[in-house]
């Protein structure tokens, strides 16, 4: 009972996050705690973090990767090209949000489409003239769905992606199909639940008078042709044995020492960009998870796990940790189930990625994302409602779902592992 009133003081502080305060600030005492009181011992907890500290060290990269693409003006380039697409109709820009949000998501990860793409969006439907309800749900919800695709999307993907054993190519192949059916399924419930915010046609000047042109944006050249250089850097060291962290730093350190030669940051703000509050947040949440896990979390679990990777025991696998994932967020749910998942193979724990990562858009607790997504659109005026997020959520969560894990049991049959 200790060992969960740490975690639920741990995941309640980062929840609410009172006055902006890192989520470390309960999490790491609460980790200290637990080893100090014997909740889980010295080695256990020695074991946890370096278990978790190849991927911390992955997420801090492509933080500061992802920010700097900001800084050479990656985003507002984004947000040129939706205008330009979308050609003054609301359903163009939803599916302009949807094509940039799930590459940002997939390449930049989940945070850069929550903080860097999230005001973009916003501001390009404000100069169209266009109600930006339902392309702030697009963000948020591809955020998590669209996360699929890489080992480098989430922080989930990569503690699943660890486990695995799968190399970075096999993964994004497995994945792929379940990708790209989960965010065909999230396009179709948005765009029917929100149809009266996504008028046909073309929008005049005398409808929208608000609607502006958007301003010409030059393409961040040097910033797209690292990403990419990064990305071919994943799947060259995943092949020779390196830690796909290293590709990530070297991306990282070419964007940082570029924009500190041209002055556009300081070294201070390349080292808060790699966000060390959260990632001491992730290292001792990982400690306080094995305390919960090591008193009996685990043994109450395994009398609810199916068996084997048959498509009835995946689909019971993602929809156990789409509710644990609701339950208790879903970084603790992939810290607690991809252990006990993994001895069944790569597909079980693929099955309990696309749980924890769809789960999640059912309430704002689900994922951390989800949460900084709410921040993010309050802070630039605009209201979302919990009715309201909780009932797309429960349209999109199960429409999604059920034919993702179909498509990964057809990937894995035909792919294999």
């Amino acid at each position: 009972m200790l060992s969960v009133v740490l975690l639920a003081a741990s995941l309640g502080w980062a929840v609410l996050r009172p006055a902006g305060r890192s989520e470390a600030l309960v999490a790491v005492p609460a980790a200290l705690l637990a080893v100090a009181l014997g909740l889980v011992s010295p080695q256990h907890a020695l074991s946890e973090a370096e278990r978790l500290g190849p991927v911390v060290g992955f997420l801090a990269a492509v933080l500061v990767l992802a920010h700097l693409c900001a800084v050479d003006g990656l985003f507002t380039w984004c947000g040129a090209w939706m205008a330009h697409h979308a050609a003054g109709r609301p359903r163009r820009l939803l599916t302009s949000v949807f094509v940039l949000a799930s590459v940002v998501t997939a390449v930049l990860s989940l945070d850069a489409t929550v903080v860097l793409l999230t005001p973009v969006v916003l501001a390009t439907a404000t100069r169209m003239g266009v109600r930006a309800r339902p392309h702030l749900y697009a963000c948020a919800h591809l955020s998590n769905t669209a996360s699929l695709l890489l080992p480098v999307s989430n922080l989930t993907n990569l503690l699943a992606f660890t486990a695995s054993g799968l190399t970075f190519t096999r993964f994004a192949a497995l994945m792929a199909l379940p990708w790209l059916v989960a965010i065909a399924a999230e396009y179709v419930v948005l765009r029917r639940f929100f149809a009266a915010d996504l008028p046909a046609g073309d929008l005049q000047a005398a409808a929208a008078p608000e609607a502006e042109e958007a301003p010409e944006v030059r393409l961040p050249l040097f910033a797209l042709v690292t990403v990419g250089c990064t990305l071919a850097g994943f799947v060259v060291a995943s092949a020779v044995g390196v830690e796909p962290a290293w590709a990530a730093f070297a991306g990282a350190l070419v964007m940082a020492v570029r924009a500190l030669a041209r002055r556009r940051v300081t070294p201070l703000t390349v080292v808060r960009e790699a966000a060390p509050g959260f990632l001491a947040f992730v290292l001792a949440l990982g400690i306080v998870v094995r305390a919960v896990v090591d008193h009996g979390l685990a043994d109450a679990l395994r009398h609810v796990l199916p068996d084997g990777t048959g498509l009835l025991a995946l689909l019971g696998l993602a929809a156990l940790a789409a509710v644990l994932a609701n339950l208790i967020n879903n970084l603790p749910a992939v810290l607690v189930l991809v252990p006990l998942t993994a001895p069944a193979g790569a597909g079980a724990v693929l099955a309990v990625l696309i749980g924890v990562n769809i789960g999640p858009n059912l309430t704002y607790a689900g994922s951390l994302a989800t949460l900084l997504w709410r921040r993010v659109v309050q802070a630039h005026q605009e209201r979302v409602s919990v009715g309201e997020f909780t009932r797309v959520g429960l349209l999109a969560v199960p429409a999604a779902l059920v034919p993702t894990v179909l498509a990964l049991w057809a990937s894995l049959r035909v792919i294999g592992v």
